[in-house]
């Protein structure tokens, strides 16, 4: 057995329960981890010493889960999840117990986690790993298996299909055939799980390092359909020119090759949603896609709320998303970088590079050249080092200069902000506030105001 290398505070924590005459055992993912070798940062201990027994031997405990006879326990540094041995039954809601009750031995606790892998506990008093239901084999042959019934146990918990799937995607592990099949027939339980809970095992499995992996289990058991059907339309949907896979398969691989940060990722599988709702056909020609970026964009947003993605995440996305299709040339001039450069937001410059060298490789099916933005950053790198106005904000005037020379607020003021700013986009010597106010000048007495 590779040894555990828990930190020595936890050993220590372990040794005010033994000398109470109590058991302390590392349950749940720290032990999986550090059987594959990896460092586990959140610490899950199970006793059978009571919630009340707890807290009078540790001076710093907080009742988060008093009912399920959960405390945390703040200790030299590490926050410890400590849970009495128990065991659940009934689950109305599909997700929570409806019954606990103290167990006796730490088997008895052990049969009621998910999966093998972590259904294992390591003994913080005499070192040795209690393994009930195969956990240290599965995590040699890379399984993710489920603990006795997987029916059972996806009945118990809707979440628990998504955490198969996100398992295997972040360990590169299979899924266990019976565990597998398991997961369609449970879809009605998965739909009462919170939006929420949903979309954190989603961004998990994302965040894999092929975040392709856990999207296509999510297609072949049908559980991309209940999160994402916008993405499940585009399978099938083919496209012209350079592209190797349908629109499905493109946005897998455009998702495989972006950066693993959670904005592009989520860019990457999104940017084209759009394109089943934006396809045209002609008789005897290639569809087309006509505008899907908006589309795309658009529908990127609604299914990030949907989701409950915080709205600066739903924010950003979208604006990717509705940036991506750029097309430069050398024939574009210094204003029409400007406009660019004020259409994406300077902070969001090189993630739109990413987001469209992912695009690229999910189109050829092989990674693209970087150097081919090179030219572009370039010259956005001269025009930004200028310190140029690329939005209101960069203006030499504000609301308050307009409204000195009887500009109204409101949507007049604002159309004007934005008519100075096109202007200095165009002229960047512009950009100082006697030329811009006499400029609004005219363009009041143009607009009668």
């Amino acid at each position: 057995m590779k040894r555990i290398r828990a930190p020595k505070e936890l050993f220590d924590f372990a040794g005010e329960l033994a000398r109470a005459g109590k058991k302390a055992y590392l349950v749940g993912g720290a032990v999986r981890d550090y059987l594959l070798g990896r460092e586990a940062c959140d610490f899950d201990v199970a006793t059978d010493a009571r919630p009340e027994e707890v807290a009078r031997l540790y001076r710093r405990v907080i009742p988060t889960g008093i009912k399920h006879g959960t405390v945390t326990v703040l200790w030299k540094g590490l926050e410890i999840e400590v849970t009495t041995f128990r065991t659940e039954s009934g689950y109305a809601d599909g997700r929570h117990p409806d019954k606990v009750e103290y167990a006796s031995t730490i088997e008895e606790d052990l049969s009621r986690r998910d999966f093998a892998m972590n259904a294992m506990a390591f003994d913080l008093a005499t070192e040795l790993l209690v393994d009930p239901h195969g956990g240290q084999a599965d995590l040699s042959g890379r399984l993710v298996r489920a603990v006795g019934d997987p029916f059972e146990r996806f009945r118990e918990d809707g979440l628990r299909p998504l955490r198969a799937i996100r398992f295997a995607s972040q360990l590169g592990f299979e899924i266990d055939a019976p565990t597998l099949a398991a997961i369609r027939p449970s879809i009605p339980r998965f739909r009462l799980v919170s939006p929420e809970r949903v979309r954190d095992e989603l961004q998990k499995t994302l965040l894999s390092e092929l975040p392709s992996r856990g999207l296509r289990l999510l297609e072949g058991t049908g559980l991309l359909e209940e999160i994402v059907p916008e993405l499940s339309a585009c399978r099938g949907v083919e496209q012209k020119g350079m592209h190797v896979f349908d629109v499905l398969d493109h946005l897998y691989a455009s998702a495989d090759a972006s950066p693993p940060e959670l904005v592009l990722r989520l860019a990457a599988l999104l940017h084209d949603v759009g394109k089943p709702e934006a396809k045209a056909e002609l008789p005897g020609e290639a569809p087309t896609f006509y505008r899907h970026e908006e589309y795309s964009a658009r529908m990127s947003e609604s299914i990030l709320k949907r989701l409950k993605l915080p709205n600066a995440i739903v924010d950003e996305v979208a604006q990717l998303i509705r940036c991506h299709m750029f097309s430069y040339d050398d024939s574009w001039t210094d204003a029409a970088v400007r406009r660019f450069i004020a259409r994406v937001g300077p902070e969001r410059i090189e993630e739109l590079f990413a987001l469209r060298l992912a695009d690229g490789a999910g189109i050829l099916g092989r990674p693209i050249d970087p150097r081919s933005l090179d030219p572009l950053r370039a010259r956005i790198d001269r025009v930004i080092a200028a310190k140029e106005a690329f939005g209101l904000a960069d203006l030499a005037v504000k609301g308050g200069d307009l409204a000195s020379i009887g500009v109204p607020p409101g949507r007049a003021m604002g159309a004007m902000l934005k008519e100075l700013l096109e202007a200095v986009m165009d002229d960047p010597s512009l950009n100082e506030r006697e030329r811009l106010l006499e400029i609004a000048g005219r363009i009041k007495g143009k607009h009668g105001l």
